[in-house]
């Protein structure tokens, strides 16, 4: 069945002149259907480069939108609409004015993982590999940052210059990482390094080896010289990391490291997003004009 529904997938993507592009948290399955696997920024600046005028985004809704943002003659589909970020939803446009209000001198950043609507309302957007240079980046001492207060807190460390207002929202999946579970997989494997991910709290982040996205903690994995290591991010990086290096050992930081909006795309769902041309990504013009200058602001800077 998995073959049947693969070879139709690939016809579809033929006959819609697509790209399927997917995140490296989504599950194998997807990730091997994909044209380009990446983290969410680099995957949407990657649909802006392409050719192809429809767009398969399989990841969560604030991704799809990015693309949408940067391509916004294309088609861009979302496979699972339900797919959300439980963090981009712990803060809102009226929250931003209402900071704003409080803080009137502060330059507002948000982080990638945030609605176009948010996005609209900043200066400035940022990932997690360039945050701490787009922080350094701006002339404002005052710095409202949201939503991911473990990201904001471990900018904080890093650009102590900076006064940095802090939202109070998190990563589901990355925060309920503990010290114990660092601990615990450092008993088991005593001679590998801990790599995590900066949505990880201070305390886990502080018994790193290593701190860095997605992309970098990949990358560090494949380029050091160590034979083993723990990850601190979603579990679909194992996918990737166990297929580029296997001469190398990878072991799961907590059992706890898995997204479930991340994991509600299947391929079964592709083929229905190719074959119906659902679910598309529709961003009212005021809207994405506003949010693409807070993602051209930041592409300047990087």
């Amino acid at each position: 069945m998995s073959e049947d529904i693969i070879n139709e997938i690939l016809e579809l993507k033929k006959q819609r002149n697509a790209v399927i592009v997917a995140h490296n948290y989504q599950v194998d399955e997807v990730q091997k259907i994909a044209d380009i696997l990446g983290d969410s920024f680099a995957l949407s600046r990657y649909c802006a480069s392409s050719p192809h005028e429809t767009i398969v985004f399989c990841g969560v809704h604030f991704m799809a939108e990015s693309a949408k943002i940067l391509s916004p003659q294309k088609t861009v589909l979302l496979p699972e609409i339900n797919a959300g970020c439980p963090m981009a939803d712990m803060v809102n446009a009226e929250d931003i004015r209402q900071l704003r209000k409080i803080y009137p001198n502060a330059a507002v950043v948000c982080y990638i993982n945030t609605t176009a609507e948010v996005k609209a309302e900043c200066e400035i957007c940022c990932t997690s590999s360039n945050a701490v240079q787009v922080i350094r980046s701006l002339k404002e001492k005052d710095i409202i940052f949201v939503p991911d207060m473990n990201l904001g807190n471990y900018i904080a460390r890093m650009v102590p210059e900076k006064n940095m207002i802090i939202w109070n929202g998190f990563c589901i999946t990355h925060h309920r990482v503990t010290s114990d579970d660092v601990l615990n997989a450092r008993a088991v494997h005593p001679d590998a390094l801990v790599l995590v991910h900066p949505e990880c709290r201070p305390d886990v982040v502080d018994m790193a080896d290593f701190v860095g996205s997605t992309k970098q903690i990949m990358d560090f994995g494949a380029k050091s010289e160590g034979r083993k290591f723990i990850i601190g991010t979603e579990m679909g990086v194992l996918f990737r990391l166990r297929e580029d290096n296997p001469d190398k050992e990878f072991y799961l930081l907590s059992q706890g490291l898995i997204c479930p909006n991340m994991k509600r795309t299947k391929l079964i769902s592709v083929y229905n997003a190719l074959k119906e041309m659902k679910h598309r990504i529709e961003i009212e013009d005021s809207i994405l004009i506003r949010a693409k200058s807070s993602l051209d602001r930041m592409m300047q800077v990087v």
